[in-house]
């Protein structure tokens, strides 16, 4: 059987089940709202496996999966070097979101990174630590910040509400996820004019290391001519 990953719920799950839906494959889910795992019409040979957003990476990268929805932010996060890891086989047009760097709009003078960078280095021998950066995002904020030379900063671990970290005084500034802007803008916050780290979407991904037999080989053509997509071979 080929496995494809899919969202457990919210929007997510229910996008993906339409956009496979309006190209021939029916997904269900199975029985109880709670039971992740779920049924797919359409072609033969697909089991389809419900999964959180953030565990659709880790499960491809171990070959658990063979193909798997989730937004790009959060494999390039989540898998080092990901494209040796899995391929993308076709945006699927939503779940639309951009990684942003941002400040509290107080900061009149601080508009780009390298603004960002003096402020951080005046911050430090000014408090005699680092400026924090509240993200849940490490890789790709370290990444883009060394990149484009921004030192003297610390990131600070969030797994709750980003935006208000600053406001908490937990953090100086934020690197989040943002769709409208409205709930930064809500805590004082500005996006710097430079500082779009990462568009996201949402991408049906192939995964490199899962069992690519005869049998799913086949599926997976079968699926791709399905779904209209002329997608790399197995």
């Amino acid at each position: 059987m080929l496995k494809i990953g899919v969202p457990s719920k919210g929007r997510l799950m229910e996008k993906t089940f339409d956009w496979f839906g309006t190209r021939g494959v029916t997904m269900r889910q199975s029985g109880a709202e709670r039971e992740y795992s779920g049924t797919v019409e359409g072609v033969d040979g697909v089991e389809l496996v419900l999964l959180s957003a953030g565990e659709i990476p880790r499960e491809m990268s171990a070959g658990h999966i063979h193909l798997g929805v989730t937004g790009s932010d959060l494999v390039r996060e989540k898998l080092a070097d990901w494209e040796t890891q899995v391929a993308e086989l076709a945006p699927l047009g939503f779940g639309h979101a951009d990684l942003i760097i941002a400040v509290p709009s107080g900061w009149a003078d601080v508009d780009t990174l390298d603004d960002l960078d003096a402020a951080a280095a005046q911050f430090r021998r000014h408090h005699g630590h680092r400026l924090r950066i509240a993200t849940k995002y490490h890789r790709l904020v370290r990444e883009f910040l060394t990149q484009h030379g921004v030192a003297d900063y610390q990131l600070i671990d969030s797994q709750g509400a980003t935006e208000g970290t600053v406001k908490n005084l937990t953090a100086e500034a934020v690197a989040d996820i943002t769709s409208s802007g409205e709930t930064l803008r809500a805590n004082h916050l500005k996006i710097l004019s430079d500082g779009l780290i990462h568009s996201s979407q949402a991408i049906l991904f192939k995964a490199h290391r899962a069992d690519w037999g005869d049998a799913p080989r086949a599926t997976l053509a079968a699926l791709m001519a399905r779904l209209g997509i002329a997608g790399p071979g197995a």
